[in-house]
This record gives structure tokens, C-alpha cells and sequence, in this order.
């Protein structure tokens, strides 16, 4: 098991504005590495140093997924998946559903 899970994902859209789940610390590394050079600062330099002390056991993960998330809100591209995605829901049978 991953003991570097944050305890809840972070989504983001990345610079092709497609929506990432960010679950673990190593994905939240791999987002800013890949990160367009121009787009950072120093906001992004405080975020990934929080996610490398995380990763070298020197800062709690939580700071860790605050940072990120953080960094992410100042970069304006958190996505809200707070409500369930039409796909997301199966289809009904029976009594007030859709018929069998």
C-alpha cells in the first residue's frame, strides 16, 4: 500500500485543460514537474519544495496536499467534482427507474 496517499484527492486541469486526480504525493510531483516553465513561480517553487520534504519524510503529507493544493487555486486550475458526473451514475430498473 502507498503510505505517501493524501487523504483525499486534489483535481486540477493541467496546461491542456484536461481534469487529473492528484491522489499521492508522487503524482503531485510528477504534475509539477511537467508544469510549464513559463506558468511557475514563486507559488510553484513553495509547493514543490513542500512536496520533496514530504517525500524525504521532513514535512507532514497533509502540509504536502496543502501546498499543492494551494499552488493549484493561485495557478486557477482546481476542478470541483463535488457534484457526480452524468456517466458517473448507473442505469435504474425496477420501480421509478428506467424498465427492465
Amino acid at each position: 500500500m502507498n503510505d505517501r496517499l493524501f487523504d483525499r484527492p486534489v483535481f486540477v486541469k493541467d496546461a491542456r485543460l484536461i481534469v487529473q486526480e492528484i491522489a499521492c504525493l508522487e503524482e503531485a510531483l510528477d504534475f509539477l514537474d511537467e508544469w510549464p516553465s513559463n506558468r511557475r513561480g514563486p507559488i510553484f517553487d513553495t509547493a514543490r519544495r513542500a512536496c520533496h520534504r514530504a517525500f524525504d519524510g521532513l514535512l507532514p503529507l497533509s502540509a504536502a496536499r496543502e501546498a499543492f493544493a494551494g499552488w493549484a487555486k493561485s495557478a486557477r486550475i482546481p476542478e470541483d467534482v463535488s457534484s457526480v458526473l452524468p456517466w458517473m451514475i448507473g442505469q435504474r430498473s425496477g420501480r421509478g427507474g428506467m424498465p427492465a
